[in-house]
């Protein structure tokens, strides 16, 4: 039992970095916190301060900036086989008292009614502070110098007449997250994030297409150095010129053929036909009336073979610069490299410790949420597949007749992850090794329970991409949150593809 009259503890300190203004401001509360603590088994509370803003110049004029704050708490009660949630905005000694009693009172009722049993969630006894390292902070240049960035992207992209719309963007965000526990846990975390992109949108008669880029896909943790490493500005004149020359190309063809997806297109490939297939709460049926189920069963880990010998997939926060890389995940359990599926062969699922407890499978650091008012379910962090050998070049000389396609543009995946279709912004054609002329519209189909097998190449780490998706969805209430993928280019064997007209 935890008594409510605890003195202050050492493990919980100020911070009066001005590289992270809400630090010290979120040590005081926990402090208050901490000597009004409810009597029961166990607590955290995790306080999450985020700002954001957003910049946009579209057509040449500066759009409406966005600027946002939130600052709140999320307490977590554990008594009795009980586990009880309650949010609030209202950080006063009152109000977390308030919420503590609300969350104390859920607990009792789910220790009644619930269908586990809370007490296997182990106590968070981490300790740790991590920062994303930043080179360039956004408060480094001017508004003025950022809105002439994003002018600079609109003239790159506005090269022809048939350019439409085009568009730049710069976003920042930080994330100040502090997660201390009755059991002396202290996770002290604050993520940045700086966020670019361009879109172009070229039309001609009934034909219309666009192209984007330049970060949009994802983007790094970091700061605005990370400008040049996602190609910001180089992205906008080849952008818009593929754009006008997608216009005037033929439509994808539709048979089978071998197909090569380049690295922003392996991330949703990736995310959504082994990332959420994976996820230990799908397994157990806590997504099934919202998001699904999975393919995937408690039975295939440690003999199904998920692809071809070349696939090897790891889950790692512990990667500099991915958009999840982080010291632990938001109920404190510490990052560690997990590999998922090695040689083709699944090993392990995604889950936190409270899904590993109730499954009895391992899992990974990988319980998060969305912000201060969504307790953390299990969700993808960092999901990499891990490079081979060869260039880009190498690979499209083992295809005797195939599409490379890249960017993503629609996607559809049913509600167990396995059937899929998937379309892109752009494709070229392949024949007796060679790259040819691009197609417009194109599109592939498969099932994710042979798709990886038909895995023939992987591309070396020179090739590797990183990105990651910035709204992937999950829960009810909803929650939306990165996730980080990296891969490099793949080639696979007699794929169904298909045109815009299908």
């Amino acid at each position: 039992m935890i008594p409510s009259d605890a003195r202050r503890l050492p493990w919980i300190a100020a911070s009066d970095d001005s590289g992270a203004p809400n630090l010290a401001r979120l040590a005081d509360i926990a402090q208050g916190f901490v000597v009004r603590a409810p009597v029961c088994d166990a607590w955290t509370l995790r306080l999450v301060a985020e700002t954001t803003d957003h910049l946009e110049v579209r057509q040449g004029v500066v759009e409406p900036s966005l600027i946002g704050c939130s600052l709140g708490a999320m307490i977590t009660i554990i008594e009795d086989a009980g586990v009880g949630y309650a949010a609030t905005s209202d950080l006063s000694p009152a109000g977390l008292c308030a919420a503590a009693g609300r969350a104390l009172d859920w607990a009792r009722a789910h220790a009644r009614l619930g269908l586990f049993d809370a007490r296997l969630q182990p106590p968070c006894t981490t300790v740790a502070d991590s920062r994303t390292p930043v080179e360039e902070p956004w408060e480094s240049r001017a508004l003025a110098d950022k809105l002439a960035l994003l002018q600079a992207a609109n003239q790159a992209l506005e090269i022809d007449e048939r350019i439409q719309d085009w568009s730049a963007w710069l976003s920042h965000r930080r994330v100040e997250q502090l997660l201390i526990s009755s059991a002396g846990g202290r996770v002290t975390q604050v993520l940045d994030y700086v966020h670019p992109g361009v879109q172009v949108v070229a039309s001609a008669g009934s034909q219309t297409q666009r192209r984007h880029g330049g970060g949009a896909d994802g983007g790094l943790q970091g700061g605005l150095e990370n400008l040049v490493r996602l190609g910001f500005l180089e992205d906008a004149a080849r952008l818009a010129e593929e754009a006008i020359a997608l216009l005037d190309a033929p439509e994808c063809p539709s048979d089978v053929r071998d197909l090569i997806l380049m690295p922003n297109q392996m991330t949703l490939q990736i995310h959504e036909s082994i990332g959420h297939p994976l996820e230990l709460d799908r397994l157990l049926g806590d997504e099934r009336n919202y998001a699904g189920t999975s393919f995937v069963t408690p039975e295939m880990f440690g003999c199904y073979r998920y692809g071809s010998e070349l696939l090897n997939v790891t889950h790692d926060p512990t990667l500099p610069g991915e958009l999840v890389s982080v010291a632990a995940d938001d109920e404190g359990t510490p990052a560690a490299r997990e590999v998922l599926i090695r040689a083709g062969i699944l090993e392990r699922p995604l889950g936190g410790t409270l899904s590993q407890a109730r499954s009895g499978l391992p899992g990974t650091a990988t319980s998060r949420a969305s912000g201060w008012d969504r307790p953390p379910i299990d969700r993808m962090g960092n999901l990499n597949l891990e490079p081979g050998q060869g260039t880009l070049g190498d690979l499209v000389g083992q295809v005797e007749r195939g599409l490379l396609m890249d960017t993503n543009r629609s996607w559809s995946i049913d509600d167990s992850r396995n059937k899929f279709q998937f379309g892109c912004e752009l494709g070229r054609l392949i024949e007796d090794g060679q790259l040819k002329g691009l197609v417009r519209n194109p599109g592939y189909r498969g099932l994710s329970s042979e798709f990886w097998r038909r895995l023939a190449g992987v591309g070396g780490p020179e090739t590797l991409g990183v990105g990651g998706v910035l709204n992937c969805g999950k829960g009810e209430p909803n929650q939306a949150v990165y996730v980080g993928h990296a891969s490099p280019p793949c080639l696979f064997r007699q794929v169904a593809v298909f045109g815009g007209g299908e």
